[in-house]
């Protein structure tokens, strides 16, 4: 039997797998490594995240991002974007050398059996193991505006569906959002000779500012310090306090869980998005999506009580990821109805170690967001939960030999990345 098997194979399953490797844990490791970034973005997409709040995590500190640029002839500069292949490609450099094995199958079923687990592979293995960690990223948790559920994918789709937007060349396409991927997905589809447009709920379009100087004066730095996910104490708190956002009332979690860093383009993105202008439709609902000619056609409402009509040939939702143990539909039923959840969400309610209320399955990612805070809804959020997942494996396997994990430092600096 297995001490632990790692389900998912992008930055927080490679970093839990790491730290469990350093330790000396019996460790299966399975996914398809960096599987959502590899699949589910667009080419020509950058990273939000400046390059010192991207690591992965490894208990040495080290497969860095910087190493992985330095080694490749690469640049990874503090206020230059970078390009999303690079980072794919740091993640599947960083599990070649920190990870004994990723074995890319799919993973079909989690199911208590004894005091530990039984892991279905869709190869038709059976693997027992005493605890499970499941970092199976966004995907799962797609969240599609309930107008389009019923559309064919031809007409509407998700921003996560699309690796290459070179199809909508010469077509009118409407993504609805505000947020990073709308934004980019409709600069990227312009530039790809598309006519996009954005309806949004927002009254406005936010920008994030262009990060400040690493290297400041102090009293500058203290007033609005550097933090993984962006400047200012709020953003240092959610990213280098989560066990504190743990102990806050859970419905005080769940709050921040959900508004938090809420939706903002990127300050690299303004100008291209910006010149030439696409065409942007403010506080507008989507309140109706029917198939009509040889394209959609959407009803919208205004937040003044006023309807407009827009046909286009598709829709993308750039709406995001909504964390539910309901879509996570590798874990058995009788599991996924009976976890304790956090206050009135559909995410797991966590022990300080990562632990669900089901002794031995721990999560990682976006379902742990309503407990640790925002940071789990980015990469850097990596670090943390790979060091604090193995000593929760390690207390309920009741072995702490191996215990190597060395925590890191605080950094100060910006912005954060855009995914698990």
């Amino acid at each position: 039997m297995y001490d632990l098997v790692v389900v998912g194979a992008g930055p927080y399953g490679l970093s839990i797998a790491a730290h469990a490797a350093a330790a000396g844990l019996r460790l299966r490791v399975l996914g398809r490594p960096m599987a959502s970034w590899r699949d589910h973005m667009p080419d020509g997409m950058l990273l939000k995240s400046e390059p010192w709040s991207s690591d992965l995590s490894d208990p040495s500190g080290g497969h860095t991002l910087a190493d992985y640029c330095a080694a490749h002839d690469l640049t990874a500069e503090h206020g230059v974007p970078l390009p999303l292949d690079t980072f794919t490609a740091y993640g599947r450099w960083f599990g070649e050398r920190a990870v004994p094995q990723v074995e890319e199958v799919t993973v079909t079923g989690v199911r208590p059996d004894g005091d530990g687990f039984q892991v279905q592979t869709d190869t038709g293995e059976q693997i027992a193991t005493r605890t499970v960690a499941l970092a199976v990223g966004v995907t799962p948790f797609v969240n599609r505006p309930w107008p389009l559920l019923e559309l064919p994918p031809e007409l509407a789709s998700h921003s996560s569906d699309h690796r290459d937007l070179r199809r909508f060349h010469g077509q009118d396409v409407t993504v609805i959002g505000s947020g990073q991927a709308a934004l980019e997905t409709a600069t990227l589809l312009a530039e790809q000779g598309a006519r996009p447009r954005v309806v949004a709920r927002a009254d406005r379009l936010r920008w994030d500012a262009p990060p400040q100087p690493l290297e400041r004066g102090r009293l500058r730095a203290l007033r609005d310090p550097h933090s993984g996910l962006g400047t200012g104490w709020p953003r240092r708190l959610w990213s280098e306090m989560p066990w504190a956002v743990r102990r806050l009332p859970s419905a005080t979690r769940v709050r921040i869980a959900e508004t938090a860093l809420g939706p903002a383009g990127a300050w690299w993105l303004r100008e291209r998005f910006e010149e030439p202008a696409v065409p942007v439709l403010l506080s507008h609902r989507l309140r109706a999506a029917v198939p009509h000619d040889d394209g959609v056609r959407l009803h919208l409402t205004h937040t003044d009580g006023g309807t407009e009509t827009v046909d286009t040939h598709h829709v993308v939702a750039a709406t995001g990821f909504h964390p539910d143990l309901g879509r996570l539909r590798l874990l058995v039923p009788h599991v996924r109805t009976t976890l304790r959840t956090v206050g009135g969400s559909r995410a797991p309610e966590l022990s300080s170690g990562f632990e669900s209320s089901w002794p031995g399955l721990f999560f990682a990612g976006l379902l742990t967001a309503p407990s640790f805070g925002p940071s789990m809804r980015f990469v850097y959020g990596a670090d943390f939960t790979a060091a604090r997942l193995l000593r929760g494996v390690q207390r309920r396997l009741g072995d702490r030999r191996g215990a190597t994990t060395i925590p890191r430092p605080a950094r100060d600096s910006a912005p954060a990345a855009q995914g698990t």
